[in-house]
């Protein structure tokens, strides 16, 4: 694993673009490297306006969720990806319990972003079936969801409440997906160039 110091670094540098590459590639990697249809980091207000312009012709859509208290919260994901996860069958049913039916994935994200939205505005709990457009398994997002987060076999990239080996296979594989991917950026490498798509 990279020392705190890199870390701390990085996150503090005064370049606010090279800060927010580092954020991406340290908080993003799993997503990055085609592990993962999509992902969320929360980032400064000011941060979020410039992110576009590291996923421009990248096949990386972004969406706002919401923003509080001067942060911002960027969903990044690839669309083709994402619509074939959620269109699965215990992916939809989950969805379908909190009023995601009959809609196209960008009618979905709206709708997220707006009880997201509602859920700031009126210190209301998050909605949890977030998870489920994360590519968390559907079993512990029904588990999260149940239980309002307590009770888990583990914590890692998500909270499980079900398979735990599994889950802890794909911790790995994130975790070393992470570690390459900061050495990437930590040996020049620009965010476009980690994502596969230099220019």
């Amino acid at each position: 694993m990279m020392p705190a110091e890199v870390t701390a670094y990085f996150l503090k540098h005064g370049d606010l673009r090279l800060r927010l590459e580092f954020q991406i590639v340290l908080q993003c990697a799993p997503f990055l490297k085609g592990l993962k249809a999509s992902c969320l980091i929360t980032l400064d207000e000011g941060a979020c306006r410039g992110i576009p312009e590291f996923f421009c012709g990248t096949g990386v859509d972004l969406k706002i969720l919401g923003e509080k208290r001067g942060k911002g919260l960027v969903f990044l994901y690839r669309r083709e990806e994402l619509e074939e996860y959620v269109s699965r069958p215990e992916i939809r049913g989950i969805l379908g319990r909190f009023g995601y039916r009959g809609m196209e994935l960008e009618e979905m994200l709206d709708l997220l972003a707006g009880r997201i939205h509602a859920a700031n505005r009126e210190d209301k709990g998050f909605p949890h079936e977030i998870g489920a457009f994360l590519g968390y398994p559907a079993a512990d997002v029904e588990g999260f969801i149940r239980t309002g987060g307590s009770h888990c076999l583990a914590v890692g990239y998500w909270k499980v409440y079900h398979d735990m080996p599994c889950a802890a296979r794909t911790f790995h594989t994130y975790d070393e997906a992470k570690q390459y991917a900061v050495n990437e950026f930590l040996s020049g490498k620009s965010l476009r160039e980690i994502l596969g798509k230099e220019e």
